[in-house]
């Protein structure tokens, strides 16, 4: 897949481009519905003896128009995004710089540069997806716009459960921890990606060395608890316990939120390295304990369920 950075004004005078089928949103997740979209557009290339395309968006618009003064926590960070598009079997991804000048585009200034100046022979988009200056275009002005250039397809709401899928209803599963109802949403399990650091090492002292992943800070994390989880390393994949939290039985101040991961079948040195955890079960809220004791008790206890969940939903991984 090739990846092209694009800003306005668009430049593409040293880039020849074949002619396009292209998907276009923002596609925070790349959730089954968002896998709609761009399957569409992968289809309809074959069909149509065109490339495949999709154009997203950097940085998140509600940064640039306002809506956001913290700092976005995704989904999907791009890096990620980009790496599952790929896998998707998708020829060129472009990514469009959200800027104030790109936001104040007219409708047709955007399907004028954006679309038809991509040589974009058929768009593919979700029936919510809007475009332009306060979002005024969308799939209904779509044919107005196109100026007879290019054919399209309206990919209609994708429901799970009675309710549509997402990136809003992921979010929220995540804050609150619904992390075994995100597969069937994302069509895979939730992972973040972070570098194994130095900790206190505790945890080798009572029994169950931990690896501490500094999390990438782009990623939501889920919340404070323990997890059943699995950790990817050097591309193999590892059951394990993970604690998202601060410690309580240790810490007399709440420190810097740490995210500890104890291996069950590991016993290597990965310091330094960039690690993937896959999130699959919520055992837990964190607690404090009234002594190290009750504390092995407990995490013996944890391990105990996870290696159960592991083996009962051993055949739908």
């Amino acid at each position: 897949m090739e990846v092209l950075r694009l800003s306005y004004p668009i430049d593409t005078a040293n880039k020849e481009l074949p002619p396009l089928a292209m998907a276009l949103g923002y596609f925070d997740g790349v959730h089954r519905g968002h896998q709609q979209v761009i399957l569409e557009a992968k289809n309809q290339a074959e069909r149509k003896g065109l490339a495949s395309a999709v154009m997203t968006f950097d940085p998140h618009p509600s940064v640039v128009l306002g809506k956001n003064t913290k700092h976005v926590h995704f989904i999907t960070p791009l890096s990620e995004k980009v790496k599952i598009i790929e896998e998707l079997g998708i020829d060129y991804l472009f990514i469009i710089e959200f800027t104030p000048e790109f936001a104040h585009l007219l409708p047709q200034e955007f399907i004028d540069q954006f679309v038809i100046g991509l040589k974009v022979q058929h768009v593919v988009a979700g029936f919510d997806f809007t475009y332009g200056r306060m979002g005024k275009g969308n799939m209904e002005t779509l044919p107005f716009h196109s100026r007879d250039q290019f054919t399209f397809s309206v990919i209609p709401k994708f429901v799970q459960g009675d309710e549509k899928v997402s990136s809003t209803r992921i979010r929220r599963l995540l804050s609150e921890g619904e992390i075994i109802e995100l597969k069937v949403l994302l069509g895979r399990f939730y992972t973040t990606s972070g570098t194994v650091v130095h900790g206190d090492k505790r945890g080798r002292t009572i029994g169950f060395p931990t690896a501490n992943v500094d999390m990438e800070d782009e990623y939501i994390i889920p919340p404070v608890g323990v997890y059943a989880v699995r950790l990817r390393v050097n591309n193999r994949l590892y059951e394990g316990v993970c604690n998202v939290g601060y410690k309580p039985t240790f810490n007399k101040e709440l420190l810097k939120l740490s995210v500890e991961v104890h291996l069950f079948e590991f016993n290597e040195d990965i310091y330094g390295q960039e690690v993937e955890i896959e999130w699959h079960l919520y055992l837990r809220k964190e607690q404090k304990f009234a002594g190290i004791n009750e504390l092995v008790a407990q995490i013996e206890n944890d391990k105990l369920n996870t290696l159960d969940y592991f083996e009962k939903n051993r055949h739908s991984f």
